[in-house]
């Protein structure tokens, strides 16, 4: 197809190394990532299915959201955002999470989040089977009354409701800072900002803080001010990072967050994504240039590069599009890839 992943150059052959890739796994390097203070496990939290999907035009078909997920699911991934239980008004691509969460594979030891902004959304997820939900926020008061209709602090009361209940239950919650790094309406956010939100979800018991660069502006220097700022008030055991590739900033972004200690990183199959309230906001950072860049490092994430890549390029074509993935357009263009394992 021609808009698919391969781009009618056909498919990547296993056995193959594509060069830098060969030796990712072996011990040397896995010293390197050690000696250098780097950490030696980076979790990858894989957001295509919900924020790589959302903001495509076309409506995606429930089968092939299911068999997109099934298929991330037999990658090593260790967490999977699968869907968004908001109201079909605002984000109709989502409008079919109870049938989305009702038909995939559940493995075992892959995460399985859902998004919920307020109660209702909450007791939907739950009843549709969710055993972790996340809350998304914003650093910035004019993209969270866009984004969730609401202000900040109306937005964390809503969030605390959510958090009781979900304690009370044992569901764990995570939670998102949107325009951790900037902002289509107000510009530039300052660190503190970022910080106090972060903070404010911390302590009513998000057991982790994703940090987004929702419209890719960012730079290493933004992100390395930002998260000083937030590790004076969450731990940062507890952070994570969600970068867009807007202005191609995303991977030098993401090395420098995990420089400074972060251990978890969000991204997309096939670099989807795009947010439907920041006009210009292109794609997240595709999860396979991620992987590849942490294989060079030796930094291990259990996950299997060629089988993300054939997951991209199922959905891929399934959308008729060609993948954001640096990694997966230069694989499938040589055929030259190893199955990494």
């Amino acid at each position: 197809m021609a808009g698919s992943c391969g781009a009618g150059q056909g498919t990547a052959r296993r056995g193959q190394a594509a060069p830098g890739v060969s030796s990712a796994r072996d011990g040397a390097e896995g010293q390197e990532s050690q000696a250098s203070g780097l950490p030696e496990y980076i979790k990858i939290v894989e957001v295509g299915p919900r924020d790589g999907l959302q903001n495509e035009k076309v409506m995606v078909p429930t089968d092939t959201k299911i068999e997109l997920i099934n298929r991330l699911s037999k990658t090593g991934l260790p967490a999977i955002e699968v869907t968004s239980f908001v109201s079909s008004k605002w984000v109709p691509q989502m409008a079919d999470h109870k049938e989305v969460m009702r038909g995939i594979e559940r493995h075992p030891g892959v995460q399985y989040h859902v998004l919920t902004p307020n109660l209702k959304g909450f007791h939907s997820a739950i009843a549709a089977g969710a055993t972790e939900v996340s809350v998304f926020g914003a650093a910035s008061e004019s993209f969270s009354k866009m984004n969730i209709n609401c202000s900040i602090e109306e937005s964390i009361e809503k969030f605390e409701e959510v958090a009781k209940s979900a304690r009370n239950m044992n569901i764990p919650v995570r939670g998102y800072v949107s325009c951790a790094l900037g902002c289509p309406y107000e510009g530039d956010i300052t660190p503190t900002k970022v910080a106090e939100v972060s903070k404010r979800l911390y302590s009513m018991g998000c057991y982790e803080i994703s940090l987004g660069d929702t419209i890719g502006v960012g730079t290493p220097g933004s992100m390395k001010r930002m998260l000083e700022a937030v590790m004076k008030e969450v731990p940062l055991s507890a952070l994570a990072v969600h970068c867009h590739d807007t202005y191609g900033q995303a991977l030098a972004n993401i090395l420098t967050a995990i420089q400074m200690g972060v251990a978890v990183v969000d991204s997309s199959v096939a670099g989807l994504g795009g947010c439907p309230y920041a006009k210009g906001a292109t794609g997240n950072v595709a999860t396979e240039d991620v992987i590849y860049m942490l294989n060079g490092l030796g930094i291990n994430t259990g996950v299997n590069l060629f089988t993300v890549m054939e997951a991209g390029n199922f959905i891929c074509t399934a959308l008729n599009k060609k993948t954001n993935s640096k990694v997966a357009q230069a694989s499938f263009n040589t055929g030259a890839i190893k199955l990494l394992t």
